[in-house]
């Protein structure tokens, strides 16, 4: 399929590229570490092979969300997206922006965001899994009250948030103990990152904010195989689920979430994911350059599904969801060309977003 959009693919800076080096055996480090320096060329040809039309690209992981100082991590995620800002403007044809965010301030995290969105012309947001935060001795999950405020205002801009993994902290990783090879995307990824996304649809978060949308990546984390025990174990039983949702879990993650296909390449979850959550909210994306281009696209080419499922997963769902019209593009392009880093007043970028 020709015009595919990819939307879980990472790029690294100097100041982050070594927070991935614990992803790769040491022989392979030299060759992950230049494919996330990379942005214009390899990636670029790669693309051009396997009928990629667009990448949405983010910051590597965990990056911001790991360091626990407030300042730094503001500084870092601004620095991060101006430099990824200017590398879009190159190519906003091929190229669209997720925001990297300081999530230990949900304050900063806001004003990044709108700036991001307004001035960047940032599509989204992509953040690593829970922070980490000085004085505090536990992650810090977003279905906390304190972040409520960060929500509305993810709301009001109307951008999907895409929730990335990231290990557990190694206090709360005594489970993997003795059997290290299953940190990562073997299993704790996937893990970590449903735990996280549950604890939002059970917070009442999105009885709040109804019109949230979150991004899961690698077909669901493994929930959509999970919802309906989630929902019914027990069913005999007088007590349910006790949490302040108003509504059954499955509600809200058909309602409220996307998933992606990156880095989970396999045609008998991706239908089974279909039934669950409906072709209209899975999106491709390969997960590059962790995952390989060609592995990603020469699958979903020839993966099982009707053509019509085929073009809603690969291009037309990323479209509509972050308004990748040809229209919306091009002032992106005019946008950044002008004002990359710029400071505007909250007000302008609410005009800039609606115009």
């Amino acid at each position: 399929m020709q015009g595919k959009i990819a939307l879980e693919e990472h790029f690294a800076m100097d100041d982050t590229v070594q927070g991935s080096a614990g992803f790769a055996p040491i022989d392979d480090w030299v060759e992950l570490k230049a494919r996330l320096l990379d942005i214009h060329d390899r990636r670029l040809a790669e693309m051009d092979a396997h009928g990629i039309e667009m990448m949405l690209l983010s910051l590597n992981a965990p990056a911001v969300q790991a360091i626990p100082d407030r300042h730094r991590a503001t500084e870092l995620s601004r620095r991060a997206n101006d430099f990824l800002a200017e590398q879009v403007a190159r190519r906003p044809d091929r190229f669209q922006g997720l925001a990297a965010l300081p999530m230990q301030d949900p304050e900063a995290a806001a004003r990044e965001l709108d700036r991001c969105v307004g001035a960047l012309r940032f599509r989204g947001a992509l953040v690593n899994g829970f922070s980490e935060l000085a004085g505090v001795d536990h992650a810090i999950y977003y279905d906390r009250k304190e972040f409520w405020p960060f929500w509305s205002e993810v709301e009001r801009l109307g951008v999907p948030f895409y929730l990335h993994p990231r290990n557990p902290l190694a206090k709360d990783a005594a489970i993997y103990e003795g059997h290290r090879w299953l940190l990562g995307p073997t299993w704790a990824f996937g893990q970590e990152t449903a735990v996280h996304a549950l604890r939002l649809m059970g917070s009442g978060l999105f009885d709040a904010y109804p019109r949230l949308q979150i991004i899961l990546g690698h077909m669901g984390e493994g929930l959509p195989y999970s919802m309906w025990r989630v929902d019914n174990h027990n069913k005999w039983m007088r007590a349910q689920n006790a949490y302040p949702a108003r509504r059954k879990i499955a509600d809200y993650f058909r309602e409220n979430f996307y998933i992606t296909t990156s880095g989970n390449f396999r045609t008998q979850t991706l239908i089974d994911a279909m039934l669950e959550i409906g072709a209209d909210r899975i999106l491709f994306s390969a997960d590059w350059p962790f995952e390989n281009i060609d592995h990603a696209a020469e699958w979903f080419d020839t993966a099982a599904i009707s053509e019509g499922d085929r073009i809603k997963i690969g291009r037309d769902n990323a479209r509509a969801l972050f308004g990748l019209g040809e229209a919306s593009i091009q002032s992106a392009a005019e946008q950044n060309t002008s004002s990359i880093s710029m400071e505007e007043p909250r007000e302008h970028l609410v005009r800039n977003r609606r115009a």
